[in-house]
């Protein structure tokens, strides 16, 4: 079965963007667990359960974005030890004040961000329009959180 218009030698360049994505989304989803796990303070009930809301996010689009990779033939990394490699975004300590965790959150987005940009560079210079579609959506998501965070965060 032939289900993909794209041609192969396209297919590797949008994959290893995937996986740099893959990466850094895993990163991001076991930060925002320890931030979870950790928050405390005035603002532990807000936070506690945003925190919840993005990890779970995370661990959807964790899943999604490894299926795409299958989709388009190929295999998702999925060894911890290849994702901090991989990955721009660091772990990062969980002991901290909450606005240090926002803050670390927004940072984490301006990386997601920018690997999601280079994605979509990469399909469509491919012509891979699941992968344009599936990563568009995550842009947005993530753009409005970021307001909502930054939002959040002024005095």
């Amino acid at each position: 079965m032939s289900y993909l218009d794209i041609k192969s030698k396209d297919i590797q360049p949008i994959v290893d963007e995937l996986n740099t994505l893959l990466a850094d989304y895993n990163l991001y989803y076991q930060n925002l667990r320890g931030y979870h796990w950790n928050v405390s303070g005035k603002n532990f009930f807000d936070l506690h359960i945003k925190f919840e809301e993005l990890y779970t996010d995370a661990r959807i689009k964790i899943d999604e974005i490894a299926e795409r990779i299958l989709t388009l033939r190929h295999n998702p990394t999925s060894e911890f030890s290849k994702y901090f490699e991989m990955s721009s975004i660091k772990e990062t300590s969980s002991l901290i004040a909450d606005t240090d965790m926002v803050d670390h959150i927004l940072d984490q987005h301006e990386i997601l961000l920018k690997q999601m940009n280079k994605v979509i560079k990469k399909a469509e210079a491919g012509g891979d329009e699941g992968t344009i579609d599936m990563i568009g959506g995550y842009i947005g998501e993530i753009e409005k959180v970021s307001w909502m965070l930054d939002a959040w965060s002024k005095e």
